[in-house]
């Protein structure tokens, strides 16, 4: 995907893709994949706290994914399904509501898994979040924002490590959440041999680059540009409590 000046080039996004090619070429299923490889662990929060204990639940989140991913699976999706956490969820409800009707026997998950679900690291997220405080909606979203916070963060860090800036992205990152004024610029200054205008200058970067990946990030997960700045106003207001 290219980025000029930060701004995501929608003919190549993920979901867009998808989208457009409805699901039935090799890029498109490819892009599928890898959305759903970053983005599992929220729609097995979903499946847990509706009440399946977690061998269950990991079955019946590598199922879905399966069918997901089945050739022509998305043939009928299209831009009016909007964002692909939307998406998921809805088709996530649907497929539980026909398994549970379905009322089958046999152990789920038997076949090809289409992508890794790391169990042990799933539930230890999982026991952080309070018990009855949060509908499984509510912890979908969530665990959605989280996440590709997260993945933002990691990017980030990537870069920086990269560049040969690693201790300067320690010291400074906490410009992206904690906002500048409460950061010691003059002891970062001095850390980092630099001037504390240096530093601050390196901070606004720093806060800069983040935007841009969260853009990015965030593009990756919706169908047309128009509705980036919507859903970085949804990801904060879900983690915000509102």
């Amino acid at each position: 995907m290219s980025c000029d000046s930060g701004t995501p080039d929608f003919a190549t996004t993920h979901w867009s893709l998808v989208l457009r090619a409805g699901g039935d070429n090799k890029s498109a299923t490819a892009a599928l994949q890898t959305l759903c490889e970053r983005y599992w662990y929220p729609l097995y929060a979903y499946v847990r706290r509706r009440g399946l204990a977690s061998p269950e639940a990991q079955d019946l989140t590598q199922e879905f994914f399966a069918r997901l991913l089945e050739k022509n699976s998305l043939a009928a999706a299209s831009p009016e399904r909007g964002k692909f956490r939307a998406f998921l969820l809805t088709s996530l409800k649907n497929f539980l509501v026909n398994e549970w009707e379905r009322g089958r026997a046999q152990k789920r998950g038997g076949g090809e898994r289409p992508i890794s679900l790391d169990l042990e690291s799933a539930e230890s997220r999982l026991r952080l979040e309070p018990a009855h405080e949060l509908t499984p909606e509510r912890l979908f979203e969530r665990q959605w924002a989280l996440l590709l916070l997260e993945h933002v963060m990691q990017r980030l860090q990537a870069e920086q490590t990269a560049a040969g800036k690693e201790r300067q992205f320690e010291l400074l990152k906490e410009v992206l959440v904690g906002g500048s004024d409460r950061l010691p610029f003059l002891a970062i200054a001095t850390d980092l041999q630099i001037s504390e205008e240096a530093a601050r200058q390196a901070g606004s970067r720093l806060r800069k680059r983040y935007r841009e990946l969260l853009r990015e990030e965030v593009s990756h997960t919706v169908a047309t540009e128009s509705e980036v700045d919507d859903e970085i106003r949804n990801l904060f207001q879900v983690l915000a409590g509102g």
